[in-house]
């Protein structure tokens, strides 16, 4: 039985907190607070500002997920979770074209760190407006063998077929 680190990253209302809630089998622990700043306050109420932590038995697996804060100033984070990491998952909102420079950097971030396998999830297919993934390739400048899958974070098979991809690549 393997124990596995994994950190699901992305930018802020991206859906971290949401996938790792859709897979978790424990109670997953939040660090959510009050938005302050007034422009994301009218996007949602409150955003990770530390970690979110789930975990998930697949086969003899017991995975730990990590989910980072989505925004920049909260990056020290991003490098305290990174420690011991076997790989990433990087959720993006396929539908918020205003957030995917914001991914670009969270990817260079984690792979100027280290270069552990990842995982792209193209979040919110159930939109009318969501991108394809090979838009979102495109997009995120990503390369044509970069790992990048379709993703609906609430429902558990779509998320389950993002992390399974991640752990045979680890």
């Amino acid at each position: 039985m393997a124990r596995l680190k994994v950190v699901v990253t992305g930018p802020f209302n991206s859906g971290k907190t949401q996938y790792i809630k859709t897979l978790s089998e424990i109670d997953v622990i939040t660090t959510e607070r009050k938005i302050t700043a007034a422009d994301l306050a009218l996007i949602k109420e409150e955003t990770t500002v530390a970690m979110d932590f789930g975990k998930v038995t697949r086969r003899d697996d017991k995975i730990y997920l990590f989910g980072t804060p989505g925004q920049e100033h909260f990056q020290i984070m991003w490098e305290v979770l990174t420690e011991n990491m076997l790989g990433f998952i990087v959720i993006v909102d396929s539908t918020d074209k205003s957030r995917f420079k914001d991914a670009k950097k969270i990817i260079k971030f984690f792979l100027d760190i280290l270069e552990e396998p990842f995982v792209v999830g193209a979040n919110k297919q159930d939109l009318p407006n969501a991108l394809s993934v090979d838009e979102l390739r495109k997009e995120l400048d990503l390369p044509e063998d970069a790992l990048i899958m379709p993703l609906v974070a609430k429902d558990k098979e779509s998320a389950e077929k993002v992390l399974d991809l991640l752990v045979e690549n680890i």
